[in-house]
């Protein structure tokens, strides 16, 4: 199926009607109200009388209005316009669809987790930013992994000339998770990991640091993203093909369920999905989409969805269009309890609430007039806050040149501390609830979410759809379609195409440098590792991990063994690739 065959709005163009999709109007679903049916009178007479009139002294700004993903954006709602049953689509906060937050407070008991991504160069660098960012009320850890580190290889490989500690910590075996977590207290602080394909190599070594700290593994927390699929979709860091890949993350769920049930095994994320030029739309469905191949994988497996279910977690980008995103949190809130409930047969409450994770849209960053990213960054931060975010990172103003400077990224957790304690906007549960366009955006993201689901289902799942480059050819038809719009005017990003200044190719910011040193030091640690470790017992327990992967049982236990044998991540990655093989892109357009 091609990109030109993607859900459109009604009129088949691309263009988005602003009828209300879910639920509809009323004339669609039998007789109107009396008092709304005089509202939609008036509602006319005003558009052809006062707006009307209006226009013709002071024309509208464009032609068309519409989201920063082309959704059309209409001029005025009522009650007339939008249909919404209160108790199937909306409930209480804390209740079933959870439309209005998984909680019941919200943000009137505790404040989502201010969780900032940090990692660079050594692990003692990283731990000593760690430490910076706990002292200034971050209240999370999030940890950026270098690229070496997410492909599964090691520092003195070859292929990680030039990348070590670059865009991330390098962490190579359990010695360095070891100085990484050094004086930070693990049954204390959550802890995220973004990394996919080697998910359950860095998860082990976490899982054997608190192991030999002696710290229970029922009390420690965290997520790892561990969300093979995306990869596929968006951002091309994998380990080994799709099916393999599924038995890995499902092997991570089996286990982590009975073994460290704090842990969020899967962070299923639309961040990349979206940064790679997907709609919020896409974004909804595929992550989505995601979600529910992952939950059929552990049903096949045999596990019951209310063992695992209530530790999945979900992870948004959140982009320039305030209304937009708001809408998409609440609705992707709704669809999966639905799916968890109606599809899954889910019983417990806590297995339907989407639990997410949010990161203000780096892709929206500009390397033009820095400091406005300073502003972008609040405006959708602010967008995470009301569409009733769990956790949140936000981007430093510095990150379309370098990874961010200390001060740069103080003054990103301050934007999120300013929202909090400043704004008002966390005294409310759900404020924009009820707003007539809110719900409106809600009820249309929903929709255009579901189409895509059920065209991927026709495909026998997402696997399959990746397998066909199906996500992949939209994400990239809405990614060209955006920057012709972009080069044609019709999007404005402020300092890109409109209010340009001069001289700004001359602006200057603090940047970090990372010293080309590190990759030195780090080979020399992980050398210094493998001279002193014992060699049979390394090989013994590479064995193990080779034996389970072929066996089909599950991978967790031998890899914790090999991570307290101090095995590097490559030695057991490159188990894992040549039991599973190798997978290239088919690169489909």
């Amino acid at each position: 199926m091609d990109s030109e065959s993607a859900p459109r709005g009604p009129n088949g163009n691309g263009h988005h009607a602003p009828a209300v999709p879910v639920g509809g109007d009323f004339a669609a679903h039998g007789e109107v109200p009396g008092d709304l049916e005089a509202l939609r009178a008036a509602t006319e007479a005003w558009r052809k009388g006062p707006l009307a009139k209006s226009k013709a002294k002071m024309p509208e700004r464009r032609e068309r209005f519409s989201t920063w993903s082309d959704m059309e954006v209409p001029d005025v709602l009522t009650p007339a316009d939008v249909r919404v049953d209160h108790a199937r689509d909306l409930g209480l906060p804390g209740e079933y669809p959870f439309t209005r937050g998984v909680q019941p407070t919200m943000y009137r008991s505790r404040f989502w987790t201010m969780r900032m991504f940090a990692g660079f160069g050594t692990p003692e660098q990283t731990n000593e930013r760690f430490k910076y960012l706990l002292s200034q009320g971050q209240t999370g850890l999030s940890t950026a992994f270098d690229f070496p580190t997410l492909m599964g290889y090691d520092s003195d490989s070859p292929r990680s000339l030039g990348e070590v500690g670059m865009c991330g910590v390098a962490v190579d075996t359990l010695r360095d998770m070891e100085v990484l977590f050094a004086d930070i207290p693990l049954d204390k602080v959550t802890t995220s990991m973004t990394i996919n394909g080697p998910a359950i190599v860095l998860l082990a070594f976490y899982v054997a640091l608190a192991d030999l700290r002696g710290i229970p593994r029922d009390r420690i927390g965290g997520t790892v993203q561990n969300d093979c699929l995306k990869e596929f979709i968006a951002q091309h860091a994998w380990l080994v093909p799709p099916k393999p890949a599924m038995r890995i993350v499902t092997d991570m769920i089996e286990f982590c369920s009975r073994e460290v049930p704090r842990w969020n095994t899967v962070s299923i994320s639309g961040y990349h999905i979206r940064e790679a030029g997907a709609t919020a739309a896409q974004e909804l469905a595929f992550t989505i989409a995601d979600g529910i191949a992952y939950v059929q994988a552990c049903v096949d497996r045999g596990l019951d969805v209310d063992d695992f279910g209530p530790r999945l977690s979900f992870f948004w980008d959140v982009h320039n269009d305030f209304f937009e995103e708001i809408a998409k949190f609440r609705a992707a809130r709704r669809m999966w309890a639905r799916i968890m409930k109606e599809r899954f047969g889910a019983k417990k409450a806590e297995s339907m609430k989407l639990r997410t994770h949010a990161q203000t849209a780096g892709v929206s960053l500009t390397a033009q007039q820095p400091y406005n990213n300073v502003v972008r960054v609040a405006l959708q931060a602010m967008a995470a806050v009301l569409g009733g975010t769990q956790s949140l990172h936000t981007n430093s103003l510095d990150e379309t040149y370098a990874l961010p400077t200390e001060e740069a990224v103080t003054i990103a957790l301050r934007t999120q501390q300013i929202i909090a304690e400043e704004s008002g906007v966390a005294s409310t549960i759900d404020p924009l609830g009820g707003s007539w366009f809110v719900e409106e955006m809600t009820n249309r993201m929903e929709k255009e979410a579901t189409t895509y689901i059920a065209r991927i289902d026709e495909m026998g799942g997402m696997v399959s759809a990746v397998e066909k480059g199906y996500p992949q050819r939209e994400i990239a038809a809405s990614a060209y379609r955006f920057q012709r719009q972009l080069e044609a005017g019709e999007r404005l990003m402020v300092g890109v195409n409109v209010y340009e200044a001069a001289g700004e190719s001359d602006t200057k910011i603090p940047l970090l440098k990372i010293d080309e040193e590190v990759q030195r030091t780090q080979v020399g640690n992980l050398q210094r590792v493998k001279a002193s470790r014992d060699g049979e017992r390394v090989a013994a327990c590479l064995a193990g991990v080779r034996e389970a992967a072929k066996a089909g049982t599950n991978l967790m236990p031998p890899i914790i063994e090999a991570a307290k044998a101090y095995c590097t991540q490559q030695e057991v990655c490159d188990v894992l690739r040549d039991v599973f093989g190798t997978y290239t892109d088919p690169a489909e357009f």
